[in-house]
């Protein structure tokens, strides 16, 4: 079946098309990920499953919106494949400009000859400045030094600008190249998403304790024992963060602060979100490691008096028998603790072939960044 014999099949078979806009999109590079329009009319959200195209056949997709749409003026949008580090690009790997449609009806060919894929191609003028705050930077609260990062949005220098600010755990595997387990890449995420308006964030990457990781991130007495978490959370809290906000140009409310990391770095964030909802206002949280908690009975959250609070949980499929489980069980008590308001935010993502590792956790940063930081923005993009 040729094209034309396509288009006409998909008038004929879609109850909407006749009522409503259909774009038929087809693209050179075709692969699992679904494709998305983001566009002026849902705030470019990039994983708005309202308007995820239809594949037709390899290469060809299309999208008819519903009935009762509230077309604007002049339709502006991209397609994705689920974030800005996924969005298209041109044949030579460059920034596409804002697709326009003034039709409400009808048929809208478009075309895409290449996707990116993950962070890969980036603009090298675009990667933050890292910044090393400190080869020994003073912890008190645990008689303790470590290395700390800052990596500044690139233009850091030339702006006045003030901004959000990420708190993140496990520094070595955030963007260091040789990282035994591999890295976030976050610096060459951070540099793709600035061009889409979304990585103007100061990280601020904390080195995990090596030998002593588990018994500086585990919080209170769990299955692996007794733990110097809570010291931990404070020295975060009380000493580097007023430190950070001193010296570099940042929004320090909390609704402009968020803390995260994965795994044992997933669970004292989520403590950290708790003990100080004051504090924090973003949490990202990968993989955390629930088990550690007797029972699984998250008592822990009768303590926590909820505020308006972003939380974005991922979980993969293939990490473990009980990860899926533990993190639904997580959201569901968290809203449960929030049923009488609606200030507490969850955003779940798992993925079924997710599996233990830095290759995952990188695949989901920009996600988490743009849901958690930048989902209400507008404009263009």
């Amino acid at each position: 079946m040729d094209s034309e014999e396509k288009t006409e099949t998909i008038e004929k078979e879609s109850p909407q098309a006749n009522s409503g806009l259909t774009i038929i999109l087809k693209t050179d590079e075709d692969d699992h990920r679904a494709v998305y329009l983001s566009g002026n009319f849902n705030d470019w959200a990039t994983q708005d499953k309202r308007f995820m195209l239809r594949p037709v056949k390899k290469g060809e997709y299309s999208f008819t919106f519903p009935d009762g749409f509230e077309y604007p003026e002049t339709l502006a949008y991209k397609f994705t494949k689920g974030d800005w580090s996924e969005v298209e690009i041109d044949r030579y790997g460059n920034k596409t400009p804002n697709r326009y449609c003034s039709k409400t009806s009808g048929i809208q060919h478009e075309h895409v000859p290449r996707w990116r894929k993950n962070w890969l191609p980036y603009r090298p003028s675009q990667l933050p400045q890292v910044h090393l705050i400190s080869e020994e930077f003073e912890i008190p609260q645990l008689n303790k030094k470590r290395k700390i990062w800052a990596l500044l949005p690139h233009d850091y220098d030339s702006s006045d600008e003030h901004y959000p600010v990420l708190y993140l755990q496990d520094a070595q595997n955030l963007f260091n190249e040789n990282a035994p387990f591999g890295n976030w890449q976050i610096d060459k995420k951070l540099a793709v998403m600035s061009d889409y308006g979304i990585g103007k964030i100061i990280i601020i990457a904390i080195e995990h304790a090596e030998k002593e990781r588990v018994l500086e991130y585990n919080v209170g007495k769990t299955l692996l024992g007794e733990g110097q978490g809570k010291k931990y959370i404070r020295f975060v809290t009380d000493t580097l963060k007023p430190f950070v906000d001193k010296n570099f140009r940042t929004k320090p409310e909390r609704e402009f602060t968020g803390i995260g990391g994965s795994s044992m770095g997933g669970l004292v964030s989520i403590f950290s979100g708790l003990m100080y909802p004051e504090v924090y206002g973003k949490l990202m949280i990968f993989s955390p490691s629930l088990w550690v908690i007797p029972k699984i009975k998250f008592s822990f959250l009768d303590i926590f008096e909820p505020m308006d609070t972003k939380i974005y949980l991922y979980a993969g499929g293939d990490e473990s028998e009980t990860m899926i489980k533990h993190v639904k069980k997580f959201k569901k008590r968290l809203l449960k603790k929030n049923s009488s308001k609606e200030n507490i935010k969850v955003n779940l993502s798992i993925n079924m072939e997710g599996k233990h590792s830095e290759t995952y956790w990188s695949d989901e940063f920009p996600k988490a960044i743009e849901w958690l930081f930048f989902s209400d923005r507008e404009g263009k993009v």
